[in-house]
């Protein structure tokens, strides 16, 4: 496993930071069992953060970094569109590889990375 930075770089334009994130999600995820099956998933309707199992469930996981909750909790970035439009991805996804029939969750990652502390994850497990 290739190790990532303890702190995303200071003033990360947004696109690096959501990469590290991503990258500190899959850490977290690995660290709790999941495999993860697929990363930045891409169809013309959009993408898919990550895409994991704990060998019971398929799980859509939604990543959000944010270096402060002064706007919001990273969380509360996933809107009722958003979440809409995450499922309709996710049976795209089911109908490309075949998945005929499993167990699905919807979890969101989120992750506060503030410049003067550690970063906060937290796993929100069949967020929508």
């Amino acid at each position: 496993m290739t190790s990532i930075a303890e702190r995303p770089p200071a003033g990360a334009p947004r696109i690096e930071l959501g990469r590290w994130g991503e990258d500190l999600a899959v850490r977290h995820l690995e660290k709790k069992g999941y495999v993860v099956l697929s990363r930045n998933w891409r169809c013309r309707d959009g993408e898919l953060d990550l895409i994991a199992t704990d060998r019971k469930v398929l799980v859509f996981c939604e990543v959000k970094t944010r270096t402060g909750v002064e706007f919001g909790t990273p969380a509360e970035a996933v809107t009722p569109d958003k979440a809409d439009r995450i499922r309709r991805l996710a049976y795209q996804w089911q109908r490309k590889f075949m998945i005929r029939w499993c167990p699905v969750r919807y979890d969101i990652v989120a992750i506060v990375a503030a410049p003067d502390a550690p970063p906060r994850v937290r796993h929100i497990k069949a967020a929508f």
